[in-house]
């Protein structure tokens, strides 16, 4: 008797598309801001956000960290697409960050081996395969830094780095999307404050002193230099994080500059420094990153001026005015910075792995740039300062070759809508995302 063949039943048509709908289910992503925010971080995230929503073969879901990589480590989860068409639309012209951003450095992996881990436990219990993390050159390390311990656990993950600081001390690209709305406001500031100083100096008010950021980086110092373009125009002296500051050179020049045009236009860097390193506006004290804590460097400059040479002084610090100054940001950055974010959606779902998208100059005048990319591991932890030859010979000002590089990064206006007289800014609703771990982090 001949044996019997025993066929499979054939699938239904309900288990082929499952089984189709397995292989091919898309990946969720997740999306951080991280660090010091700008006028532009979240034209950033526009541009994720919408790029995004054009691969829904490749990107399923996008969520975005509360409190930017906190967010992950407590599995506290935005769920962006719940949020209205309008608003994401109004992220391109609202500064500051939408999701919340935080300065929580993950350091070493084997000395924080288990955050690393818990972000890993996260993204795999949300399906998450794209990180996107917006930020600095500490960001940059912790993007690299997920993607390795990803793989070495089996659950890759594809890290792309989206560009951010107003230090614009990002190495291998030609700017950083933040620096050119900062430095636009800071000229604009320095021309406007020195114009009202020119017309009071006779009886008033001699020497001006303005604060801007830059820690060891004097890029936005640079950029008040834009604000004057003949010999004796303000600012007169700029002090640069590369500069040893020499106090006697500086009371020297500004008593020279009041002698010559009757008043003094000063701006600082945070990160002015003596020839032995120090910063001259130390605190003591250090931020989440291991960073000194700076500030307070006008006010000090400024007393110097009076102490030595008795002229009625004022002074200003720029601080979070800078970075947040959204209605006089540049276009040109804004620009770009949207550009950075849709660029690191497009090369992850193509499968390239932890990269930074960059800006690239092809031309100066007229500005033409375009977007390319660098590998993680060339930007981590790395920064790029002022080089020597665009400060003047006496270390006070910028040169013209500095000017050159400068001048189209503050290039147009983008103003925002404007109701009642102020800004129109968008606010997320900042719908969670239910969780699904027992297991609590405290971060």
């Amino acid at each position: 008797m001949p044996c019997a063949i025993l066929r499979p039943h054939p699938l239904t048509s309900a288990q082929l598309s499952n089984m189709a709908k397995k292989k091919t289910a898309p990946k969720n992503a997740f999306y951080a801001q991280s660090g010091g925010v700008s006028a532009v971080i979240n034209a950033s995230a526009a541009g994720v956000i919408e790029t995004a929503k054009k691969h829904p073969r490749q990107i399923g879901r996008l969520y975005a960290g509360r409190h930017g990589i906190i967010g992950a480590l407590t599995e506290d989860l935005i769920d962006v697409y719940k949020e209205s068409p309008a608003l994401l639309k109004g992220l391109k012209h609202t500064p500051a960050g939408a999701f919340g951003s935080a300065r929580f450095k993950l350091k070493g992996l084997e000395q924080n081996k288990a955050e690393y881990e818990r972000l890993i436990e996260v993204f795999k219990a949300h399906d998450i395969g794209y990180f996107f993390y917006n930020g600095g050159n500490d960001s940059m390390d912790t993007a690299l830094k997920v993607s390795q311990i990803g793989e070495s656990m089996g659950y890759p993950i594809t890290c792309v780095g989206v560009p951010k600081t107003v230090d614009n001390d990002l190495p291998h690209t030609d700017c950083c999307p933040g620096f050119g709305s900062v430095a636009k406001y800071i000229a604009v500031s320095t021309r406007e404050a020195a114009l009202d100083v020119a017309s009071m100096a006779r009886t008033s008010t001699k020497v001006f002193v303005l604060e801007v950021m830059g820690r060891h980086a004097g890029w936005i110092a640079a950029a008040g230099g834009l604000a004057g373009r003949k010999a004796g125009d303000p600012p007169h002296i700029i002090l640069f994080p590369e500069v040893p500051f020499e106090k006697d050179k500086f009371l020297g020049k500004v008593k020279q500059c009041v002698t010559d045009y009757g008043f003094c236009v000063i701006v600082v860097s945070e990160g002015s420094a003596t020839p032995d390193g120090k910063f001259l506006a130390d605190a003591g004290t250090t931020d989440a990153f291991g960073h000194t804590q700076l500030g307070g460097v006008g006010p000090l400059v400024a007393n110097m001026v009076r102490e030595a040479h008795g002229y009625k002084y004022h002074w200003a610090v720029a601080d979070y005015l800078q970075r947040a100054a959204r209605h006089i940001a540049s276009k040109v950055d804004v620009d770009q910075a949207y550009a950075v974010g849709k660029a690191a959606v497009e090369l992850a779902v193509k499968g390239v792995n932890a990269v930074m998208p960059t800006i690239v100059r092809k031309a100066s005048k007229p500005y033409k740039w375009t977007i390319g990319h660098v590998p993680l591991a060339e930007v981590a932890n790395k920064e790029k300062k002022l080089p020597p030859e665009y400060i003047t010979a006496d270390g006070f000002g910028i040169t013209e070759a500095c000017r050159r590089y400068l001048e189209p990064l503050i290039g147009g206006e983008a103003y925002p809508p404007y109701k009642d007289g102020l800004p129109d800014y968008v606010r997320i609703k900042g719908v969670g995302v239910k969780r699904k771990l027992k297991t609590d982090f405290k971060a």
